[in-house]
C-alpha cells in the first residue's frame, strides 16, 4: 500500500475497529460514538449508519457468507445487522453482564448458513454460555475444527467444544492478562469462499448458489489445513507470547520473549510462515510461525504499536501506532517499505482487505482512511 485514496468522515468519536467484508466490497467501522458505519469500497462512500447501541461499539464481525454483520458494545449487548440494507435484525441480543469485547462466527465450512451457535443469529437466541473464566474474556476465536478458543484476563485460554459447549482443556502459562489471540486459519475462516486477489476492487464476487459457496469454502479450508495445522498464539501484559497446539496438548510449543512492554496484538501470516506481534515498546517483532523462533525486530514507530495485519499473500505487513502513522513492512528484506502518514492522532485499528488490494485504518481522529497498492 502506497497511497491514501480516501479520508472518510462521519464518526463523531474515535474509531475502535475497522473490518473488511470477506469479499472486499464493503468495510465496517465500530466507534465510540455508539454507532457502526458501513462503507462502499467501489465508490469509497458511506452506505449506512447503524444505530441502536447505547455505549461504545468495540467490535464488529462479518459472517463468511456476507449475510450478517454483528457488533458488540460496552452496553453489554450484541446486535445483528443486515449488511445489504444496514437494518437491525430484531432487538439486541442480551445475556452478557459486562462489555462485549470480541466476536467470532462459526466457519462457513462447518455450517452453510454461517449462523452463530453460541448466539444463533437466525433464531436470535442464546444457545449456551461458556462461563468458567474468572475475569473478563478479551478475545474469542471460532476455530476450524469444532473448537472455540477464549482468552481472558484470568491469564488462561480455554478450548470449548463448539457443538455442546463443554470445556476441552485449559491452557496456562501467562503471568498477566491475555490481550489477544490468533489462529493460523484466521484468514481462510474469515474469507470463506472468497479467494484473495480475485474479482475487481470493490465489486463483490458472485456464486450461483449457497451450496456452491459452501463447497468453495470447504475446499479452501481443507487445502489450507493440509498445509498448515491449526495453531494458536497468545500475547499478554506480561510482555510475552506463547505458541500453542491446543488441539493436541495443554503445554505450549514455546514461550516467546523480547518485548520490553505489554504485547497488545498478534497475528499469523496466511501461509503460516510468520508471526507478528505489536508492542507498547514501539516495536513490531517477527517470529517463525511454526517454531516461535525470534526472527527480527521492525523499528520505525515512535509510539506504542496497537495492531498488525498481514497481506493475504504473506509478503507485507501493516502496523498502526500511537504515533499517528501506519507503516508497511517488506517481509523479504525485513525493512520498512512505505510510511503511511495522514492521520492526525493515534491510529487504533487497521485491517488488510482479504482480497489483497489495500487496507483501512481508523483511530482517535475519527477518520477512516482507505489505502491502496
Amino acid at each position: 500500500m502506497t497511497r491514501c485514496t480516501s479520508t472518510l468522515t462521519g464518526h463523531t468519536e474515535a474509531i475502535l475497529q475497522v473490518c473488511f467484508s470477506p469479499d472486499g466490497s464493503k468495510l465496517a467501522t465500530a466507534s465510540g460514538d455508539k454507532t457502526v458505519r458501513l462503507w462502499d469500497l467501489l465508490t469509497e462512500t458511506p452506505i449506512a449508519t447503524l444505530t441502536g447501541h447505547t455505549n461504545w461499539v468495540q467490535c464488529v464481525a462479518w459472517s463468511a457468507n456476507m449475510s450478517y454483520l454483528v457488533s458488540g458494545s460496552m452496553d453489554n449487548t450484541v446486535r445483528v445487522w443486515d449488511p445489504k440494507t444496514g437494518k437491525n435484525l430484531g432487538n439486541a441480543l442480551k445475556g452478557h453482564n459486562d462489555a462485549v469485547t470480541s466476536i467470532s462466527f462459526e466457519p462457513m465450512h462447518k455450517n452453510i448458513n454461517c449462523t452463530v451457535r453460541v448466539w444463533d443469529a437466525t433464531l436470535r437466541k442464546l444457545i449456551f454460555g461458556l462461563s468458567q473464566h474468572t475475569a473478563a474474556v478479551m478475545a474469542v476465536k471460532w476455530g476450524g475444527e469444532d473448537v472455540i478458543y477464549t482468552a481472558s484476563r484470568d491469564k488462561s485460554i480455554k478450548l470449548w467444544d463448539s457443538k455442546e459447549g463443554k470445556l476441552i482443556r485449559t491452557l496456562n502459562g501467562h503471568a498477566h492478562w491475555i490481550n489477544h489471540i490468533a489462529l493460523t486459519t484466521d484468514l481462510v475462516l474469515r474469507s470463506g469462499p472468497f479467494e484473495p486477489n480475485s474479482g475487481i476492487i470493490g465489486v463483490p464476487l458472485k456464486f450461483s448458489s449457497a451450496q456452491e459457496a459452501f463447497n468453495k469454502a470447504t475446499e479452501r479450508y481443507q487445502a489450507h489445513i493440509k498445509a498448515n495445522s491449526e495453531k494458536l498464539v497468545s500475547c499478554s501484559d506480561d510482555f510475552t507470547l506463547f505458541l500453542w497446539d491446543g488441539l493436541s496438548s495443554k503445554k505450549p510449543i514455546t514461550r516467546m520473549t523480547g518485548h520490553q512492554q505489554l504485547v497488545n496484538n498478534v497475528c499469523f501470516s496466511p501461509d503460516g510462515r510468520y508471526l507478528a506481534s505489536a508492542g507498547f515498546d514501539k516495536s513490531v517483532k517477527l517470529w517463525d510461525g511454526k517454531t516461535g523462533k525470534f526472527l527480527t525486530t521492525l523499528r520505525g514507530h515512535v509510539g506504542a504499536v496497537y495492531q498488525v495485519a498481514f497481506s493475504p499473500d504473506s509478503r507485507l505487513l501493516i502496523s498502526s501506532s500511537k504515533d499517528s502513522t501506519c507503516k508497511i513492512w517488506d517481509l523479504k528484506t525485513f525493512k520498512l517499505k512505505n510510511d503511511l502518514p495522514g492521520h492526525s492522532d493515534e491510529v487504533f485499528a487497521v485491517d488488510w482487505c482479504p482480497m489483497g488490494w489495500g487496507g483501512g485504518s481508523g483511530g482517535k481522529d475519527k477518520c477512516l482512511k482507505i489505502w491502496k497498492c
